[in-house]
């Protein structure tokens, strides 16, 4: 007979994983209180306090748009395009977006003071410029619900396999505002959507939500809960979420570490998940790179950090007396665009290739300031895959290999499996490339064009890489169109069928 959880002890064993166990630490015993939830990850053993309050604010967020998506079988697709139109013309309006903009301010500037990275939590014109065109390219889309995807035929009866919404879908994500916005694309195919942002962001949120994401709603006629804020600053409240079976799909974007976690969570509910954690970039040059191209292609990848920044570039050795200084000098004018110097990791046996001016001390420009550090440092061979988080000055691994095929290689083993860049003149490389990288995402050039709405313009609500394997049923690009189920109708014209 079960009994409810009131209280933990220090020291607690608590099971996990079929035959592990870990003890409950003396904070966690101390901060636990009747009415808290504790979440056991059985991957890691992790022990998650989630505390009432969370609880209550996450499962009230759910349980809007849950009740809201029982709705949406009514709701017409005219309707779902007045609420993308008016959500797009209140933060074009500049009156509207005023106290937007003013709350973003005031969420990077407490950011900044934190030492926290604020690169991605500016609101900018070019932001909000792409929320807004993002926006009306969901309200000029087809409506996915209703569309007949096969019809099987049979003698006296037919089957149609119709696509329809997926129900709720969760997103967890990071500071950048813009996500917000585009998270509302799977209103398009019927869903209806629950957010939780990060700390950093919220004060923006809660302003967009105040005043253009729920006056849309209304002035769109929409079931006030489709588009709901857990409005709470802590990461419980995001595992509180992903920890409702009401979820359809649970979305998380962030930081490696923590979207596993979040990953983790949710299958334990039997929700399904679509991660977006780690990221970074690789190009590799090939024997044949055309030196000019290759140059511009690692310059172009490192103008802001994002998931798609170049992270780690292979040269094979043939073309390294050459390619290096190419490498370098762009590496360069990346750092001058930014107004910063550039942080170089190179694999240890492979820093002869470095002038030693390159290893001298600089300024380097992270989240909490200026810090003196040396410009390049050696990594070990075996951590090219390690992501750099960076503020302003680009940072980047370089590994000279014996050939393309060690850097596949390399990368198959070591990167997330996200996104690859062969500079070649060779088709037959690039088609030998593309066969052996197991990456969702490959081109020939620069690395940035690994993005929904840039590349297949349709707003992305987040970019998958292959870390815990392959996708099924569909690409790395997650978009609003995405989140579909199918259902089946039988429609039988003779009555006199039976089996």
């Amino acid at each position: 007979m079960s009994e409810r959880l009131t209280h933990l002890e220090a020291g607690m064993p608590i099971i996990y994983g079929g035959d592990k166990v870990v003890s409950v630490p003396p904070d966690l015993a101390a901060a636990f209180q009747p009415g808290d939830r504790l979440v056991v990850v059985q991957d890691t053993g992790a022990l998650l306090h989630i505390p009432a309050a969370d609880w209550d604010v996450a499962a009230g967020a759910v349980g809007a748009a849950w009740t809201a998506f029982a709705q949406m079988g009514t709701v017409t697709d005219e309707q779902i395009t007045a609420f993308y139109e008016a959500f797009a013309d209140f933060l074009a309006d500049d009156d509207a977006f005023a106290p937007i903009a003013a709350a973003n301010a005031a969420d990077v500037e407490q950011a900044r003071r934190r030492g926290r990275s604020s690169t991605r939590l500016v609101l900018s014109d070019v932001m909000r410029g792409d929320m807004v065109e993002g926006l009306r390219t969901w309200a000029r889309a087809g409506s996915g619900r209703g569309a007949v995807t096969e019809t099987i035929a049979h003698d006296g009866w037919r089957v149609d396999q119709i696509k329809a919404g997926l129900g709720v879908v969760g997103f967890v994500f990071e500071g950048r505002p813009n996500v917000f916005a585009d998270a509302t694309g799977v209103l398009r195919g019927g869903n209806t959507v629950v957010f939780r942002i990060g700390s950093d962001a919220l004060g923006t949120a809660r302003a967009i939500v105040e005043h253009a994401l729920e006056p849309s709603l209304a002035a769109a006629d929409l079931p006030p809960g489709a588009a709901s804020l857990v409005d709470a600053p802590s990461r419980a409240a995001g595992w509180a979420m992903f920890s409702d079976s009401r979820l359809g799909l649970a979305v998380a974007r962030g930081s490696g570490g923590a979207v596993a976690q979040l990953g983790a969570v949710a299958r334990q509910a039997g929700i399904p998940v679509s991660l977006h954690g780690t990221g970074g970039a690789w190009i590799v040059a090939g024997e044949s790179a055309d030196a000019e191209a290759f140059g511009l292609a690692v310059y172009h990848s490192l103008d802001r950090k994002v998931c798609n920044t170049l992270n780690t570039c292979c040269i094979v050795a043939s073309r390294a007396g050459e390619l290096v200084p190419v490498f370098l000098a762009a590496l360069e004018r990346a750092g001058e665009r930014r107004g910063a110097p550039a942080k170089l990791h190179v694999a240890a046996g492979d820093e002869g290739l470095i002038p030693a001016a390159w290893f001298e001390t600089a300024n380097i420009r992270r989240a909490e300031g200026p810090v003196a550090e040396p410009r390049t440092e050696t990594i070990a061979p075996n951590r090219l895959g390690h992501e750099w988080e960076w503020e302003d000055s680009p940072e980047v691994t370089l590994k000279i290999v014996h050939s393309v095929d060690q850097a596949v290689d390399l990368f198959n083993t070591q990167s997330p499996k996200f996104a690859a860049s062969l500079i070649s003149s060779n088709p037959t490389e690039h088609q030998r490339f593309f066969d052996t990288v197991d990456a969702p995402f490959v081109g020939n050039g620069f690395t940035r064009w690994v993005d929904g709405q840039y590349a297949l313009d349709k707003p992305e609500l987040g970019l998958s890489n292959w870390q815990f394997g392959r996708l099924f049923g569909r690409g790395g690009v997650l978009s609003g169109d995405s989140a579909f189920t199918i259902r089946t109708r039988v429609t039988q014209g003779d009555p006199d069928i039976g089996r």
